[in-house]
């Protein structure tokens, strides 16, 4: 199904330019228009789905075998030193877009592209709870 007011189900579906790198009947990826690097690029579904949590496992498992084609094809390209496989969901992990995509973002030594986070500790209490209650399932 696709969303006729999602720009992304536009992108995908060539309704709107894009720079597609590649294109089969599931996906269409495409340079992003707002790189973090040299090469970013955005796996898009052609099906509308809004997030991780709606979308279909065989379409997931497509995404990832997807990605890994893609960032092997694009790495000696680019010249690239690495890569960083982005998916957001939901606007408090910073999802500003609302169908399914995955970033493919190039990484190059000494580049100053800011995907980090400050690294916490896991407490025992913590620990424990989360696995208490995923036992419970």
């Amino acid at each position: 199904m696709r969303d006729d007011n999602c720009i992304f189900c536009k992108l995908a579906n060539g309704e709107i330019p894009t720079a597609t790198l590649y294109e089969d009947e599931d996906f269409r990826v495409i340079l992003d228009a707002s790189p973090a690097s040299k090469g970013h690029a955005l796996i898009l579904p052609k099906e509308h789905y809004a997030d991780l949590y709606e979308l279909d496992d065989e379409v997931a498992a497509k995404t990832l075998v997807l990605a890994k084609k893609m960032v092997k094809k694009l790495t000696p390209i680019l010249g690239c030193d690495g890569y960083n496989i982005v998916q957001n969901n939901k606007e408090t992990a910073g999802q500003t877009v609302f169908h399914f995509h995955m970033h493919l973002i190039p990484r190059y030594k000494g580049d100053k592209v800011g995907l980090g986070w400050k690294m916490g500790q896991l407490d025992n209490a913590q620990k424990e709870e989360i696995l208490a209650k995923i036992r419970e399932e």
